[in-house]
C-alpha cells in the first residue's frame, strides 16, 4: 500500500487539479491516487499515517460543503464522520485554494478549520508555508506569519503556481521523512 494518501474537497475542480499536480511528484509506491473526500470512506482515509489533504475557501471563508453553495457534498460532510477518530501518530499537510484578490479578508480560511480538526484530534500538522508575497488582509490560516499549509491563487497568481507547489513539497517531503530522491524532477 502507498505511504501517503491525498484526498480533497472541490467545488470548481481546481483544488483536484492540485492534486493531480502533487500525485505526479511521486510514485504510486509512495503516493496513492488522490481521493474527493465525497466518495471516501472512513477506513480508507485512516488507512494512511501521511496525509495530504487540500481545500478551497468558499463563499465568506468557508469549508465547501452543501451549506457554502458547493454542488456537491465534501469537507462540510465528511469531517463529521471522524469526529470519533484518533489521529495521533499521523502526519498531514494542508493546501488550500483561494482568491486574494476578490477574498482579500478570509484567504484561504478553509485551512484553518482542516487544522483546527485534525490537530484537536492529535494530528501533527507540518507543511506551513510562508506568507511573503502574498497580497491579502486576513487570515485565519496565518499564525506566526506563516500559512497553515501551502496558499495558492490560482485566479490572481497561477504563474506562481509550480513554483510554491515545489517548494512546499520538497518541506513535508523532509517532514514526511522522505529521502529528497523521493520527488520526481
Amino acid at each position: 500500500m502507498a505511504k501517503i494518501g491525498v484526498f480533497f474537497g472541490t467545488d470548481t475542480g481546481n483544488t483536484r487539479k492540485i492534486a493531480k499536480q502533487i500525485k505526479k511528484k511521486f510514485d504510486d509506491e509512495l503516493m496513492a491516487k488522490p481521493l474527493n473526500v465525497n466518495r471516501t470512506e472512513v477506513e480508507d482515509f485512516m488507512s494512511y499515517d501521511f496525509l495530504i489533504l487540500g481545500t478551497p475557501t468558499l463563499g465568506d471563508g468557508l469549508l465547501p460543503g452543501l451549506s457554502a453553495d458547493a454542488e456537491n457534498e465534501s469537507w462540510e460532510e465528511f469531517l463529521p464522520k471522524l469526529e470519533d477518530q484518533s489521529f495521533e501518530g499521523k502526519t498531514i499537510a494542508l493546501y488550500g485554494l483561494g482568491d486574494q484578490i476578490t477574498y482579500p479578508m478570509e484567504f484561504i480560511n478553509a485551512v484553518f478549520f482542516l487544522h483546527e480538526f485534525f490537530e484537536d484530534r492529535g494530528a501533527t500538522l507540518v507543511g506551513y508555508w510562508p506568507t511573503e508575497g502574498y497580497g491579502f488582509d486576513e487570515s485565519l490560516a496565518v499564525v506566526d506569519d506563516q500559512f497553515m499549509g501551502l496558499a495558492l491563487d490560482l485566479d490572481n497568481e497561477s504563474n506562481l503556481t509550480e513554483e510554491r507547489l515545489n517548494g512546499w513539497l520538497a518541506v513535508i517531503a523532509e517532514d514526511f521523512g522522505l529521502p529528497a530522491e523521493a520527488l520526481a524532477a
